[in-house]
């Protein structure tokens, strides 16, 4: 029998803090906890190193809130960087919560948001502040965010920060702090150039792992199910695995942003309660999305792999991979949102024709043993019975389990529009565009040369004994309209009154004109004819 894993309270950890887990169901600790809490709450440098799902936010949350000041005097005191606008939010509630009871200003800095309410927050005093690389060196490099009196930094998810090109953002970053603090660094693998980031800016560090080193990338508790589907069949497939019983909050990935949105449109379609989230959705609606994932409104989550870290919810039951992800990390990071915390899950994989390779590859590097999958359809009986699916079921859900609220039952959090922006409406994008469309207008036909048009024609119609001067400026705006015309059809300007008899009095006297102004060595006998 294993031995109960030790308290929050065992580490002496301050009484507000423990409270405040304990209000969440927190009291003892996971491995990677138990083991990065002593040496944090020392304030020594470390290197932690745990799958996902293990608990890594209070591991270096729990101590940081323990060394924070207060009151303190509204400068920050911790910066955590995290990749993505999802884990950030995530990582803020999580840390905003433990240190409620000692009244712990914290502030999530993020992209697809105003900057002035940030701004505003910055003025007023944080004391923790959590960010996306972007924001932050943005809001830093206009000195509204004050990193010269950081005591502890983070870099959560260092590993993803890479992938995503971060690493020279991070950089920058750990050169605007002071050299004395305190250095946490958290991933889930150890990449060349993270380990090179470490041993440059972090002092000693200890390099913590949760697990022997010989331990699986992939949850133990996870089932794992590969299919080859056809891409056709897919949307009735996934309907029919989400009627599994016991099937609770579900997340699918797919590898772009459109199959994302049409996924999650045809679930919506067929009954169930799904919502997306991608790069395509302003911040207010990927935001009210996991409000609803979170809270139950809706059931099922379809992301794109952004997504993929930053969703920290325990209770996911159910994995689907709609598409085959790009790598081996990339199905670590997507089945580890179910099987978290201690609990079972079931991951389920659909393999088009043209993927199998690509399958092929991520089976044998995790050691899946699963290189070919089943040829799978939404009518197979081993589908029904490895999933539990109930027998009869279609692809359609029954108005008698239709019983989520829906994302509709979310209110979506007016940010301004999907564009980021400078707090004045429009985007630095969209600025240049605006002033480049007026000299547009002025160089062009439109209402312009519509007027030009019309005077001209008043003009012809005054007085038949006008001058030459004005007959030529009259001949030459329609000489205009006529070489911009298309398919040789010549124009026919809405005209009225005196000006519909003129033009046919006018008409053969022009082609002369034109003619005369074109070549002027041409004489004024030039029968008309040679047009």
């Amino acid at each position: 029998m294993e031995p109960e894993a030790p308290t929050f309270a065992s580490f002496g950890i301050k009484p507000e803090i423990v409270k405040a887990l304990g209000e969440a169901g927190i009291e003892r600790t996971f491995a990677i906890q138990a083991l990065t809490l002593p040496l944090a709450m020392a304030g020594d440098d470390l290197i932690g190193q745990a799958r996902t799902g293990m608990g890594k936010t209070l591991g270096f949350g729990v101590p940081l809130l323990h060394r924070v000041e207060v009151p303190g005097d509204g400068t920050p005191q911790v910066l955590v960087v995290v990749p993505t606008r999802e884990l950030c939010i995530q990582v803020a509630n999580d840390l905003k919560g433990a240190g409620k009871h000692l009244g712990i200003r914290t502030l999530a800095i993020y992209g697809g948001r105003p900057y002035e309410p940030q701004i505003e927050a910055l003025r007023k005093g944080v004391d923790v502040v959590i960010g996306t690389p972007g924001r932050l060196l943005d809001l830093a490099e206009q000195q509204h965010l004050v990193l010269g009196k950081i005591r502890g930094l983070v870099l959560d998810e260092a590993d993803e920060m890479l992938d995503l090109g971060f690493l020279p953002d991070i950089e920058r970053i750990l050169r605007m702090v002071p050299d004395a603090r305190q250095t946490m660094l958290f991933s889930a693998t150890m990449p060349g150039p993270i380990i090179t980031l470490a041993r440059t800016f972090l002092n000693q560090p200890t390099h913590i792992r949760a697990e022997e080193n010989d331990a699986g990338a992939i949850h133990e508790r996870t089932t794992q199910f590969v299919y080859r589907a056809h891409s056709m069949d897919k949307p009735e497939l996934i309907a029919r695995a989400l009627q599994a019983e016991g099937r609770g909050l579900t997340m699918i990935f797919t590898r772009t942003k459109r199959t994302a949105q049409k996924v999650a449109d045809d679930l919506v379609e067929r009954g169930f309660a799904a919502a997306a989230v991608h790069g395509d959705l302003g911040q207010g609606a990927r935001e009210q999305a996991l409000r609803a994932f979170r809270s139950g409104k809706v059931d099922v989550l379809v992301a794109t792999d952004v997504a993929a870290r930053g969703i920290d919810i325990d209770d996911v039951t159910h994995v689907i991979n709609y598409q085959t992800p790009e790598d081996e990390k990339t199905y670590v990071h997507r089945i580890g949102r179910t099987g978290r915390a201690g609990r079972t899950g079931v991951a389920i994989t659909l393999v088009d024709w043209d993927e199998e390779p690509r399958w092929k590859m991520i089976s044998d590097i995790l050691g899946l043993d699963k290189p070919e999958p089943v040829e799978t359809y939404s009518s197979s009986k081993h589908l029904f019975s490895d999933l539990g699916i109930p027998e009869g079921t279609t692809g359609r859900l029954p108005l008698s389990k239709r019983t989520r609220a829906g994302l509709s039952a979310e209110v979506e959090e007016d940010l301004g529009g999907k564009r980021r922006g400078r707090g004045r409406g429009a985007s630095d994008e969209e600025a240049p565009r605006k002033r480049n469309r007026a000299p547009r207008k002025r160089t062009r036909g439109g209402a312009n040369a519509a007027a030009k048009i019309e005077a001209a024609d008043a003009a012809a119609s005054a007085s038949a004994d006008s001058a030459e001067s004005q007959s030529e400026a009259a001949s030459e705006g329609r000489t205009r309209t006529r070489r911009r015309s298309r398919g040789g059809a010549k124009p026919s300007p809405e005209v009225s009154g005196p000006a519909v008899e003129k033009e046919a009095g006018d008409s053969a006297e022009r082609p002369a004109r034109r003619r005369r102004r074109r070549r002027p060595s041409a004489t004024s006998d030039t029968p008309a004819s040679a047009d």
